[in-house]
């Protein structure tokens, strides 16, 4: 997937299910990794890495 493409579905991804989108990238690419299907994980761990920067930094 190309790094656009990463950023457009972690967009979507963001709009549609807030804060939770960052969880459920997370779920995604470990269920991913513990099925061996690495190429896929990464590309979740991508997307979850491009929701973590939509979010800015976290403020305490």
């Amino acid at each position: 997937m190309q790094e656009t493409e990463i950023q457009d579905y972690a967009r979507q991804l963001f709009d549609a299910h807030g804060d939770k989108a960052l969880v459920e990238a997370a779920q995604k690419a470990r269920s991913l990794e513990e099925k061996g299907d690495k190429e896929e994980a990464e590309t979740w761990r991508r997307i979850e890495a491009a929701i973590k920067l939509m979010r800015g930094p976290h403020v305490s």
